[in-house]
């Protein structure tokens, strides 16, 4: 199992980027958690299938309907025990 991090910024909050980060995960098959930063910006970290952190990786770079998105940083994380994936 791989695990990774990624920092979006943009307009990211507000926009329903973590529940819909959320969705995408559980239908990649991926756990982890996606949580506002207090500067404005959104991380998520993920584990699971690599393919599956590339295409939410993908994805992230979208986001929903109403978010705009500037930056995605992605970084590898050492492999974590998370089971389900949450917001907060």
């Amino acid at each position: 199992m791989a695990c990774r991090r990624f920092v979006i910024s943009g307009r990211v909050q507000g926009v329903w980027f973590r529940a819909s980060t959320r969705q995408q995960a559980l239908r990649l098959g991926l756990d982890g958690h996606a949580v506002n930063l207090p500067d404005g910006r959104v991380e998520v970290v993920a584990c699971g299938d690599p393919t599956a952190l590339d295409e939410l990786g993908r994805w992230l770079w979208l986001g929903p309907e109403l978010a705009v998105v500037a930056d995605v940083h992605s970084e590898p994380l050492a492999d974590q025990l998370i089971v389900g994936f949450r917001t907060g």
